[in-house]
């Protein structure tokens, strides 16, 4: 009976192990496909690839019982595509975003780095505010601030950062954080997306320095 429970055990977590390296090819499919529709597609057909990647985006989330990962990847795959849309039409898509980053952050604050949090950060502060959205720079801040201190050596948390502080007037500050985004250690796997955020840092940085 005892060698009979350790094999349903081992079976188990080996079970676990092998979902959990599903979960994390598939998400690392997704994140290809975002970097792709986000730096290397034309702005004219950003909308339709956005689109489509909420809909893989989704279906990751069904398929793996809404676990936080997925539904931050699927927040952000809603956020670029509102952008990608624009106007009133992308309100709903923000919101649709906004909500899957909330309930991520209920189940793990922590899930990949605490993302939840900057892509969190990123909304409330480019969306419009009352009484046409749901845009906060409060809660922005609070929320970016909440990234940095989970991720302090993160390109996206400090981009992010640096990015609201720029348009808050911020300038000194915002270039400390687009800094530290520019000595943001590589990330394994994700060197299409860090190309393009790294960028989109040094463009940040060229106008905040000019602005000091």
């Amino acid at each position: 009976m005892k060698n009979m429970m350790l094999l349903l055990s081992f079976i188990a977590l080996s079970s676990t192990a092998l979902a959990d390296e599903k979960l994390d090819a598939e998400i690392a499919q997704i994140q290809h496909d975002w970097a792709k529709a986000n730096y290397q597609t034309p702005k004219d057909a950003q909308e339709n690839a956005f689109k489509t990647l909420t809909e893989q985006a989704h279906q990751l989330t069904v398929n793996s019982a809404n676990a936080p990962d997925a539904m931050i990847w699927e927040g952000i795959s809603y956020s670029s595509y509102a952008k990608a849309k624009g106007g009133i039409g992308a309100l709903k898509l923000a919101e649709k975003a906004r909500d899957l980053l909330l309930a991520s952050e209920k189940i793990n604050p922590h899930a990949l780095q605490g993302s939840a949090y900057t892509s969190l950060g990123s909304l409330y502060y480019k969306v419009p505010g009352w009484p046409l959205g749901f845009g906060d720079k409060k809660k922005a801040r609070a929320y970016l601030e909440k990234a940095v201190q989970i991720n302090p050596t993160g390109i996206d948390p400090n981009y992010f950062y640096a990015d609201f502080l720029s348009e808050q007037g911020d300038y000194a500050k915002a270039v400390d954080y687009y800094k530290k985004a520019l000595a943001a250690p590589a990330r394994t796997g994700r060197e299409d997306a860090d190309a393009g955020r790294k960028k989109e840092v040094e463009d940040g940085l060229h106008i905040a320095e000019k602005k000091v």
